[in-house]
């Protein structure tokens, strides 16, 4: 009969806080015979919570059910890994089982981070486990709307996540010119999503327009959670071309009466002033 697996420990790193645990599933598995899956429970992944700043630890488990020793390296992406040997031997028909400890970032935003961690052995073969990382802490909703202005057909502005979780931003836009309301869009969910900190500078497109007319814009955004934000701009519209056609007119208009007043004087100094040839009448004692 074949004798039992045996397991190597690799305990080189200091006690932390465990990692919580997840749903049972078949640990990963790689051709040649050895596997990758972390260490007790059945684990499907590794599942790790903590404050910003916080080191925590768990261990993943290398079976080698094979007739020939394996060797392994070790080595994680997502997230911050750090692992008690990232090269490992494990021998025929036995389990190492690897420490290791993963990082919340300081000053990290409440939600959920992805990582992998990754077992590759000599011929290429690999095999991998999904870290998720929750790093812990008040979910903060914040908005807000900045430099908002009016540049032709086409409103800008910027939004701007304040607090400290993922947003989606739903956005309204009203217009009221000196007659009324010239634009009324209802809130609607625009196609990004807002990291905490990240800045977005966006357009609204406004093809209808007034020609002639002065307004006032208001954008007023908001996401889940209870954040709002409002802000507004003024703008003046007036047909440049359509002035400047006037204006010409007008001026036009007040150079031909200015020639005419001119060659009204000329003739009029004429018929009272006749010019001839000059004339001698003697001598003047």
């Amino acid at each position: 009969m074949p004798s039992a697996t045996r397991v190597l420990r690799l305990s080189l790193l200091p006690v932390l806080p465990v990692l919580s645990l997840l749903a049972t599933a078949p640990p990963a598995s790689a051709a040649g015979g050895w596997s990758l899956a972390p260490l007790g429970g059945d684990r499907p992944s590794v599942y790790a919570e903590g404050a910003p700043g916080a080191v925590l630890r768990d261990t993943v488990s290398v079976t080698n059910r094979g007739e020939k020793p394996v060797a392994v390296r070790l080595s994680g992406t997502g997230v911050r890994l750090a692992f008690a040997e990232t090269r490992v031997r494990v021998p025929a028909r036995t389990r190492a089982d690897v420490p290791f400890t993963v990082t919340v970032p300081a000053g990290a935003a409440p939600g959920d981070r992805a990582g992998t961690i990754v077992a590759r052995d000599g011929d290429g073969r690999a095999a991998t486990v999904g870290v998720r990382l929750r790093a812990g802490g008040p979910v903060l909703p914040a908005l807000t709307v900045e430099h908002v202005a009016v540049h032709g057909d086409r409103i800008s502005y910027e939004l701007v996540n304040r607090g400290t979780t993922v947003l989606v931003p739903r956005l309204a836009v009203r217009a009221e010119g000196l007659l009324g309301r010239v634009l009324d869009r209802a809130p609607r969910t625009l196609p990004v999503r807002l990291s905490p900190g990240e800045r977005l500078r966006l357009d609204e497109p406004w093809p209808d327009r007034p020609a002639l007319d002065a307004v006032h814009v208001r954008l007023t955004a908001t996401a889940s959670g209870g954040a709002h934000a409002t802000a507004g701009t003024s703008a003046r519209f007036v047909p440049w071309g359509a002035v400047a056609g006037a204006a010409g007119a007008v001026c036009a208009a007040a150079a031909t009466a200015v020639v005419r007043v001119r060659r009204g004087r000329r003739r009029t100094a004429e018929a009272g002033h006749p010019v001839g040839r000059a004339r001698l009448t003697g001598a003047v004692r």
